[in-house]
Order: structure tokens, then C-alpha cells, then sequence
């Protein structure tokens, strides 16, 4: 419901707490009760000397209600919603009477344009509100109003960096920006500051609607905007590969917006997000950052029946730049951390990590002083065993090699909490087997984090034939307690991430071994969507790090009495190793490393390699798109997974599989299962029994299903 109330002073406060939701949205129920609200406004309009806007729930409010959105195949339906909601804001806009938002919370997409039609802004200093106009998020642009709102209020050039990077602001942030005009700290003293404006302005109206108004900073037909505007799409072109058409939307929205009327300038907004709303992008960006990452984040891959545990004290063992990591991002959520290596200075030489990475904050002005010294100081380095005594969790971050991760089992598990879990840090090695070592086996999961630590958002939570569901449920609750995403995968070589990642660099290996162009490889992974090339994603790995998990791998399969697979990419590896072009870290491999110096490919690739005839690109992409997609439905059938929403999350928090498709099975959904069956036979019948196709995704596409 919408609360009315008038005051002695003739103010209305409207108190909007929609029923049965914890936060206001847009949506059918919420058109009723504002266009009930604005039509009462406009009656007693001639009894009324201004307008509160605000709201009974902890954010003020949420936005667009996106199940509804999301359902909306029809263009002109779409058309119409968004027209309506404007001509409603319109109707606030116009009352005649001034208008202020209370913002008491959060602000974010549809909730700011509610705002932005206002015209004043006061927010309640809360910490844990944001501002802002996120829509490009999910493959969209803000439809009611808020770019023509929003450039006409700071300008083409300070707006644009806001709505195409959809950045969310903090209150300080946002009053320095011009989104919010007043800061309050307690709700009191917001609605008395929201009343007292309105007293001093009884003719207040928008910017946009004087008679005499000008665009801040000049138009899109000023010289020196008009300079700069073909400057934007190309660099936006540059970045995105044309793959991301909201932002571009978003710029041409704002651009030809910016030169006519208020009124048509919306009507061009409501076209720019109608062919977006109605488009496969948007879809695919709804289905894993909206619906796989909340139901992700709301545990839908925790065991049900545990309390939530909150981990007290984590034993970090070995301080290299994975260990280092761990120990800053715990440090950070407020946990005791004990960081081991084999020297107390190696020790000290990983805390060192986290101190550089504070002091960037502190100079940054995003922590004070104090309070980094306060995280540091959870950090305590040490060579000595003993001292790891009373950690609930230890994670394990030592190289890779199953010998010496057994043997730091082996020598903390007789000291460290007997309750707690022991966690490998592992990318490749199986965790049933290193559980091997372990007293405790239902005790052991495998939490394998991604570098850097601090900056990738996801870990990779790996469960043993014997881990039991209590240690799971541990390790999920502490992944989210250090403000990470995490999937939940059964055991397996490779597990998921490490597994099908490695689909992509063999692809482009493989194509170079085939003649293909080194650069045409490296330029299809970034037209493909990945955030980099095969070619050097595969130096940063190291190609001598491939080989050593390889030949594990090969003495493992050999010892089981299974087959050994092979792949066209480990003939071309071979010739580089053999170079001692190892990679990144050698200074030398597919490309060149000169000190100082931008990297770039090795000229002589092309003679160990020669070049023949050229795919077309479009056949590169599939392939590299492909072969992913379809060891991930493997990873389905096999169990190594448990559910679509890891899958997709976790394909583009842990490798950067193209977040515009949604992740990899999103993907195929995108693509259409009987079309991308069809492909992939295409491509199976080329390239060979990588791009055979799954019985699950065949029995999925006979049925008509989809991944969901």
C-alpha cells in the first residue's frame, strides 16, 4: 500500500510499503497504486503545498520487478509498459506543486528514475545504501526516464561513465556526483529537511522544464561535446567487440536525446530499451546475474538442516600469491588468520600482500588508517606448526604436488581444532585422493580460490567421495562470510573450472597448429567474449604448468588401467616447450616479453607454424564457444555438477566464459538446443569427438526443455 498523510502545513507524505514484498518494485500492483496516489494528488492538488516521497521498507526503492520484464517476448507490450511508467513520473514531474525524495535507502535502477523525477533528493546517511543506474548489468538501460533525466541533470560527459559502467554510488559519492542534493543523518531530521525545502521553493519545477533551460556542458551539437562523441562508440567498440548492445544503446539514447524535446527525447529511450528488453542479450544476462547468481548467493547449493557457522580462526598454509590472497580476504571480513610458510620471512613476505593492498585503500581514501592497521593486525605469520593450534578451518596453498600436500596434512591435522575443516587450495588434483592423507576424510572439501584472490569473486567448492554435508555447509557459509560466490562441484580431475577452461586454450592452441593466424586466434577468443586471447591466457597459465598437470594426470589415468586422452594442442605445445617458450613467467612464449614493453606475438610463430588457409572467423568462435559448452553439459551428466546455476556463474566468475551469453549452458539455451545439436555435429564431423554431443542435451532438446 501507499500511505497518505497530511500534515498542519498542508505537506503530503507519501509512505510507499508495497504488501507481501521486502522491497518496492515496478510492477502491475505498483502502476495501480501510484496512478491511485496521482490521481488524489491531482484533485486536492489546489489544497496542497508540496510532496514527500518515500518509503516504509529498509531500501527506498528496488526497481523494475524483473520476473515480469523477464517473461516479455512482445515488443509493443513492452513499448507500452515503458511509456506508461513514464507518463506517470511525467504526472509527478508536473503536479506544480515541488516534490522531494526521502531517501532513506538504497535507490538503484527504477528506484533512483522515481527520484530523479522528483525535484529535490535528500538521503539518509546509511551506509549500506547505494545509488545509481545499474541496468547495463543485465543487458539493459534505464526505461523510465532516468538517461534523458539524468544528462539534462550533470551533463552528457560526467553521466555517461554512470549509466555505461552502471556504477552504484555510496551517499557521499552520489551527492558529489549530482545524483542526491542533501545529506541527512537520521530520519527525522530528512523528512524535516524535505518539508522545509518545500516551504522555500513553492514553485519548484525541473530544470528541463524552464523555458530557459541549457544542457550542462552543451549538447550533443555543441563543438565541444561534438568532438568527443565520436570518440566514445569507437573506444566502446574497442572494449566490448560490439557484444554488448545496451551500452552502446545507452550512448545513442543520451546522444540523440541530448537535441530534441524532453518528451521525445523519452520516446527514443522507450525504443532504445523496448529492442533490448525483447533481445536474447538481455535474457541471457537476467538469466545468470539475476536469477543463477541470487539463487547462488540464497544457498541453493548449501546442505539444508545446518545452522549457519560463522569460521573463527583460519590456518593459511604456505604464503605464495595464492596463500597470501586467502589470508587478505579473511583478514578483511574480520577473521584471525594464521599465515605458515616454511620461514617465518617467506611468512612475513606474503603479509606484506595484504599490507600493500590496505595501504592502497587508505591513499585511495576508501579505509582509514585505523582501521587497516586493525585488519593487519588479524594477520599473524609464523613457521611453526604448533601455532596453527585452535584454527576451525585450514586451507592448504601449497604447490601442486600430492606428495607435499599430503605431508602438510599429516602434520596440522594433529594440531588444529578437531571439529574444524581441513581445505586444499587445488585447481587440478582430485580431492578424494588427497584426502588420502587425512584422519578426518568427512572433515576434507576442496576450496579452490582464483587469482588474484582478492579481485575474482568466485570459489570453487569441491566435495570428496567422504566429505559429509556439515562440512560442506561450513565451507559454503565461509565462502560467503569473505564475500565470494560459490558453486558446489562433486569430485573429479579438474573438477569444473579448471576442467573446461582448458577446452578454450587447447582450441586455440590446436588452431594454431592447424595454420590458423596467431593474431585471428587471439582476436575470435576476444570477439567470442573471452576477457583474453588463448594464445596468451595460455602464457599466463604457463605451458610448463600444463605439461606437469598433464603428466600427472597421465600417471594417474595409466594407474587406474584407464586410456590417456590426446589432443592436437599438445603437439603444438610441445614444440614451444622444447624452445623453452614456457610462457609469461620465462619471458618468452607464444608471445614476447621485452622489459618495459607492451607484449606481443612471437614473430617466428608463424614459421614453426605456418600459415594456410583462414577460417572464417564466425567458425574460430563456435569452436572455442563450442567445445566449452559442451564438456560443461559432460560435467551435468556426470555429476561433477549439481545444477544449471553453477554452471553458469561459475563459467563466467571463474574463466570469463562470455557473461553476454550467459554462461556456458545459457548459452546453448540462447543458441537453441536443436540448432547448437545441429552445429555441434557440423563440428564434430570437422574437428573430431570434442564436439560430439551429450545424451543429456539430446534428451533435453527431444523433450523440449532447456537448462533451468
Amino acid at each position: 500500500m501507499f500511505r497518505y498523510e497530511k500534515d498542519t502545513d498542508n505537506i503530503i507524505t507519501i509512505t510507499m510499503d508495497m504488501e507481501g514484498r521486502s522491497a518496492n518494485v515496478i510492477n502491475q500492483d505498483f502502476g495501480k497504486l501510484w496512478s491511485e496516489t496521482l490521481d488524489r494528488l491531482e484533485i486536492e492538488k489546489k489544497d496542497i503545498v508540496g510532496v514527500v516521497l518515500t518509503s516504509a521498507k529498509s531500501t527506498f526503492f528496488a526497481g523494475a520487478d524483473i520476473d515480469d520484464l523477464y517473461t516479455q517476448t512482445d515488443a509493443a507490450l513492452i513499448f507500452e509498459m515503458c511509456e506508461g511508467l513514464k507518463k506517470q513520473l511525467r504526472r509527478l514531474e508536473t503536479l506544480g506543486r515541488p516534490v522531494v525524495a526521502a531517501l532513506n535507502g538504497a535507490a538503484l535502477g527504477g528506484g533512483l528514475e522515481i527520484a530523479l523525477a522528483c525535484h529535490y533528493r535528500i538521503a539518509l546517511d546509511n551506509p549500506k545504501a547505494q545509488f545509481g543506474l545499474p541496468e547495463v548489468g543485465l543487458g539493459l538501460l534505464p526505461g523510465g526516464g532516468g538517461i534523458v533525466r539524468l544528462t539534462r541533470m550533470i551533463g552528457l560527459q560526467p553521466a555517461l561513465p554512470l549509466l555505461t559502467e552502471g556504477k552504484r554510488l555510496k551517499v557521499k559519492e552520489a551527492l558529489s556526483n549530482g545524483l542526491i542534493n542533501e545529506i541527512a543523518e537520521t530520519s527525522e531530521e530528512m523528512l524535516a529537511k524535505a518539508k522545509s525545502w518545500i516551504k522555500a521553493n513553492p514553485k519548484a519545477i525541473n530544470p528541463w522544464d524552464d523555458k530557459a533551460f541549457k544542457f550542462p556542458g552543451g549538447d550533443a551539437r555543441n563543438p565541444k561535446v561534438a568532438s568527443m562523441i565520436p570518440i566514445v562508440p569507437a573506444m566502446t567498440k574497442k572494449k566490448t567487440y560490439g557484444n554488448y548492445p545496451a551500452v552502446e544503446a545507452i550512448i545513442n539514447t543520451a546522444v540523440e536525446g541530448s537535441v530534441v524535446d524532453f518528451e521525445t527525447a523519452c520516446r527514443i529511450e522507450s525504443r532504445y530499451f523496448t529492442s533490448l528488453a525483447a533481445g536474447q542479450v538481455s535474457k541471457n544476462m537476467i538469466t545468470a546475474f539475476w536469477y543463477n547468481l541470487n539463487a547462488i548467493n540464497a544457498g541453493g547449493s548449501r546442505p539444508k538442516g545446518f545452522e549457519k557457522y560463522i569460521t573463527k580462526k583460519v590456518g593459511v598454509l604456505g604464503a605464495g600469491m595464492m596463500g597470501a590472497g586467502i589470508a587478505y580476504v579473511s583478514a578483511i571480513a574480520g577473521i584471525e588468520v594464521v599465515l605458515k610458510d616454511i620461514t617465518k620471512a617467506a611468512a612475513e613476505k606474503g603479509k606484506s600482500y595484504s599490507e600493500n593492498l590496505l595501504k592502497k585503500r587508505v591513499s585511495k581514501g576508501k579505509m582509514t588508517k585505523e582501521k587497516s592497521e586493525e585488519i593487519l593486525s588479524k594477520i599473524v605469520t609464523t613457521d611453526a606448526a604448533e601455532d596453527m593450534t585452535g584454527c576451525d578451518l585450514i586451507i592448504e596453498a601449497v604447490f601442486e604436488d600430492r606428495a607435499l600436500k599430503a605431508n602438510v596434512t599429516r602434520e596440522v591435522e594433529a594440531i588444529m581444532d578437531v571439529n574444524g575443516t581441513f581445505a586444499s587450495n587445488t585447481s587440478t588434483l582430485p580431492i578424494t585422493g588427497l584426502a588420502e592423507a587425512s584422519v578426518r576424510p568427512k572433515q576434507f572439501i576442496g576450496l579452490h580460490f582464483f587469482s588474484p584472490v582478492d579481485k575474482m569473486p568466485l570459489v570453487e567448492i569441491i566435495c570428496g567421495t567422504e566429505t559429509d554435508d556439515a562440512t560442506l555447509a561450513k565451507a559454503f557459509d565461509y565462502v560467503l562470510q569473505i564475500k565470494k560466490t560459490p558453486i558446489v562441484v562433486n569430485d573429479s580431475r579438474g573438477f569444473y573450472t579448471s576442467r573446461v577452461f582448458a577446452t578454450y586454450v587447447l582450441e586455440g592452441i590446436a588452431m594454431l597448429g592447424e595454420g590458423q593466424h596467431p593474431r585471428a586466434i587471439e582476436s575470435a577468443g576476444l570477439k567470442a567474449g573471452m576477457p583474453v586471447g588463448p594464445l596468451a591466457l595460455t602464457d599466463e597459465v604457463s605451458l610448463s604448468l600444463m605439461a606437469h598437470i598433464r603428466k600427472q594426470t597421465e600417471e594417474d589415468l595409466h594407474a587406474e588401467g584407464k586410456n590417456i586422452p590426446s589432443h592436437p594442442a599438445y603437439e603444438v605445445s610441445e614444440k614451444l616447450l622444447a624452445l623453452g617458450r614456457n610462457g609469461k613467467a620465462a619471458g618468452a612464449g607464444f608471445y614476447e616479453y621485452p622489459k618495459d614493453e607492451t607484449k606481443f606475438l612471437w614473430p617466428d610463430l608463424i614459421k614453426l607454424f605456418p600459415i594456410i588457409e583462414q577460417y572464417p572467423q564466425q567458425e574460430m568462435i563456435d569452436r572455442m564457444l563450442f567445445v566449452q559448452a559442451l564438456d560443461t553439459v559432460r560435467c551435468l551428466e556426470e555429476g561433477v555438477l549439481h545444477n544449471v546455476a553453477d554452471a553458469n556463474i561459475g563459467s563466467i566468475f571463474g574463466w570469463g566464459f562470455s557473461p553476454f551469453n550467459g554462461g556456458t549452458l545459457q548459452f546453448i539455451n540462447g543458441y537453441g538446443l536443436e540448432q547448437f545439436i545441429e552445429r555441434a555435429h557440423q563440428l564434430e564431423a570437422k574437428y573430431g569427438d570434442r564436439f560430439s554431443v551429450p545424451k543429456l542435451l539430446q534428451d533435453k532438446a527431444e523433450k523440449g526443455e532447456i537448462f533451468k
